[in-house]
């Protein structure tokens, strides 16, 4: 129970923005640059008018509202999925430059008839509702659906209840997160589990969200003398200290930055060291389904595969059979998620991810006194001949290149050795041209020969997802069928 003077716990997204408001209703809360600004009174008012609205349209407890906006769009957004949680009903945000015919088949998935798709919708239903509308969410509620990134199969929806997104939430004042900052600064396409974390960040977290319509390098750049704190995905981590933009600047004031969405190769996590001297570099360990469940890690040349310092309880590796294997062994990767989520209309693949408060990962890794190492995904494992090789090890060795921007790496199928390992790489700007052997040679001193590529291609992007990360199974495709060989 709270002690004296602690706050009671708010159990559901609309009952953690009423509090804002009354603690801090001039407070901004979100700000979209040079597009709109939205505090937590507005926020909780014209909320409470979409949800009023929304229910006397017809929108019934615990219907799915898809939610379809664009970077530019964020405090709409934030009003319309407050506002729908607010009716009772279920927030869906989807990427906002999806084919008509693949977003139909997302609503579909989740059961959504309707759809709010950009600020002239939430504006009419702000003037037709009741700014006093009551709040009709429940903890045990659906609150949420997400999709997840597809880069393994079709994307799955992912239901999680207020219950879950408010889980380990501090309401007291001086407790918030990020307290050292005044505005912390992304870019995440609405849509992304990171947007997500993002939302409840505004929600919660005492500095105010300051987003960009959509990620530049020269446009982000220019915002981050003016925040504390930074969050980025490896891909726009990457742009970013490619781009050039960040010379000159003083950045000395930023404390930390959080990469979230992938893993972040140690080479890019060093130079990002190097460009803000005094930010302590995040990795942020989680996923779709295991949110709020995560590991951070404070970037540690030491330990630089490490994904979290993990508390005891919280993070847990197993065999085939389900038993904790020894410390150090590898096993599958389960967090820790209390009020856990869950697929809609997959009841076998709820029970094999869900289990008793714990959610598979579906990462093989190990523990290792009391750090979390990624060994890679479980599709992602390339079997060669006798050899089961980790691409991220792989990845990470190839960044360390200095002509390297950004790298994948596959296994193509090979008649004899069943697949061979296969090299895509980005390459700097400027940078001399790559071949297979010079790659070979390089990674010849820090690989072992089973894990040199015998494929390489040099492209101009990476196929990557809303979110950044890498669709593999589409980068295969560009691989030539055969034993391979060359560039």
């Amino acid at each position: 129970m709270p002690g004296i003077g602690e706050p009671v716990p708010c159990r559901t997204v609309p009952g953690l923005l009423a509090m804002r408001r009354a603690r801090h209703p001039e407070q901004v809360a979100v700000e979209v640059a040079g597009v709109d600004t939205l505090t937590f009174e507005r926020w909780d008012r014209d909320s409470a008018a979409v949800g009023s609205a929304l229910r006397e349209q017809g929108v019934t407890r615990g219907s799915a509202v898809g939610l379809v906006f664009s970077g530019r769009d964020w405090t709409s957004f934030a009003v319309a999925y407050c506002g729908v949680q607010k009716a009772g009903a279920v927030a869906v945000p989807l990427p906002d430059q999806l084919p008509p015919a693949r977003l139909a088949q997302l609503l579909a998935a989740c059961a959504a008839d309707r759809v709010l798709t950009g600020p002239d919708q939430v504006r009419e239903l702000v003037e037709a509702g009741a700014p006093d509308a009551a709040d009709h969410a429940r903890p045990e509620d659906v609150a949420q659906i997400l999709f997840t990134s597809g880069t393994s199969g079709r994307p799955k929806p992912v239901a999680a209840s207020h219950a879950n997104l408010t889980d380990g939430v501090s309401t007291h004042p001086r407790r918030q997160a990020l307290a050292h900052s005044r505005q912390f600064l992304h870019a995440f396409p609405i849509g992304t589990n990171a947007a997500q974390t993002m939302l409840m960040n505004a929600l919660t977290a005492r500095p105010a969200a300051l987003t960009l319509p959509r990620f530049t390098p020269r446009r982000f750049a220019a915002r981050l003398t003016e925040v504390g704190t930074v969050f980025l995905v490896p891909a726009m981590a990457i742009e970013l200290l490619d781009s050039g933009s960040l010379d000159g600047l003083d950045l000395t004031g930023v404390q930390l930055v959080g990469s979230t969405a992938a893993p972040l190769p140690p080479a890019v996590a060093l130079r990002l060291a190097r460009a803000f001297p005094n930010a302590a570099i995040v990795n942020h360990y989680t996923s779709t389904e295991a949110a709020p469940a995560h590991t951070n890690m404070i970037f540690d040349p030491d330990r630089p595969d490490a994904v979290g310092r993990v508390a005891a309880g919280s993070v847990r590796v197993t065999g085939a059979d389900g038993r904790p294997v020894p410390d150090g062994e590898p096993g599958h990767v389960w967090l820790r998620s209390p009020h856990a989520r869950r697929y809609l209309g997959d009841e076998d693949a709820t029970r094999a991810t869900f289990q008793d408060g714990w959610v598979r990962m579906g990462d093989v890794g190990r523990l290792h006194e009391g750090f979390l190492y990624l060994t890679d995904r479980d599709s992602d494992i390339v079997k060669s001949g006798a050899y089961k090789i980790s691409t991220l090890e792989v990845e990470a060795a190839l960044h360390e290149h200095p002509a390297v921007a950004a790298a994948a790496v596959v296994g193509v199928p090979h008649p004899v050795l069943g697949a061979r390992l296969a090299a895509a790489v980005v390459t700097r700007p400027d940078a001399a041209p790559l071949d297979l052997p010079a790659v070979r040679a390089f990674l010849a001193e820090r690989l072992a020969d089973h894990q040199l590529p015998g494929d390489l291609l040099v492209l101009d992007q990476l196929p990557r997802n809303d979110a950044g990360k890498v669709l593999k199974r589409q980068l295969v495709e560009l691989f030539p069928a055969g034993p391979g060989g060359g560039v």
